[in-house]
């Protein structure tokens, strides 16, 4: 199915992967809503990406927001894509400290709720809307899903996010099956250490070092990188119900 002529919506689009994904589907000649949770960045992106582009203010585990988005997206329609880039880090909290304290369960709860519950929420609410397309090529549409490399080699400090990644990486293959009878497909990536906003805050070395980890290509993955995938698993329809790691075979030390 190709992107041109369609509607994307892309959470977490105002910056980073979700931005440079926006970026591709655009230039593929699709239209974007971007649903993100900062009212500045959004403007910054859609004064970049121009007219094809839209903001949204929307909290992903927000049934109403993400209604919002969706309507914004099949107004400018038809909607046949959702891309789904939008979440937190985690917390870095240990099971137990060296007090043999647990680990609090509100911190653990909550990044749960944003990146597994809101993942859900955004995937039933734009499979709704795909549901209603006609079939075009074999599909009404395809939804990308993020996960992260987390999912498999967490490392300690990330029981939370760990959890909620994997999680994502558990719905993928069951949404797949389950949209099937939709012709709707349903993709995860699981990015390993990329460039992003979160990351560039972090001191010059230490950001050469982390890139020193990955084996080849030795660098930190782009938002282009992960916008690439994202739309070839829009756009190819034999890719259905896959996760696929995208960290040039990096494998996360305990620490």
């Amino acid at each position: 199915m190709n992107i041109d002529g369609s509607s994307a919506l892309v959470t977490g689009g105002a910056s980073g992967l979700g931005l440079a994904t926006a970026r591709r589907i655009i230039e593929r000649g699709g239209r974007v809503v971007i649903a993100d949770f900062s009212e500045e960045q959004g403007a910054k992106a859609v004064a970049e990406l121009g007219d094809a582009a839209h903001f949204v203010y929307a909290d992903i585990t927000d049934e109403a927001a993400v209604s919002a988005a969706l309507d914004a997206a099949q107004e400018r329609g038809p909607l046949r894509f959702a891309v789904h880039c939008a979440g937190r880090g985690g917390d870095r909290v240990r099971i137990l400290d060296r007090e043999r304290t647990p680990g609090a369960l509100d911190t653990f709860a909550e990044v749960v709720r944003v990146n597994l519950v809101g993942t859900y929420n955004v995937l039933r609410l734009a499979a709704s809307r795909i549901a209603e397309n006609e079939v075009v090529d074999g599909d009404r549409g395809a939804i990308v899903l993020t996960a992260s490399v987390a999912a498999f080699d967490g490392q300690i400090g990330q029981t939370s996010y760990t959890a909620a990644k994997a999680g994502v990486h558990g719905i993928t293959l069951v949404a797949a099956r389950d949209l099937a009878s939709w012709q709707i497909r349903v993709n995860t990536i699981a990015p390993g250490v990329m460039d992003t906003p979160m990351l560039s805050r972090l001191r010059k070395d230490i950001r050469e070092s982390i890139a020193a980890t990955v084996p080849h290509p030795k660098r930190l993955g782009t938002g282009e990188d992960y916008a690439r995938l994202a739309v070839e698993l829009l756009e190819n329809p034999y890719l259905n119900g896959q996760t696929i790691r995208l960290d040039g075979a990096v494998r996360m030390a305990p620490r």
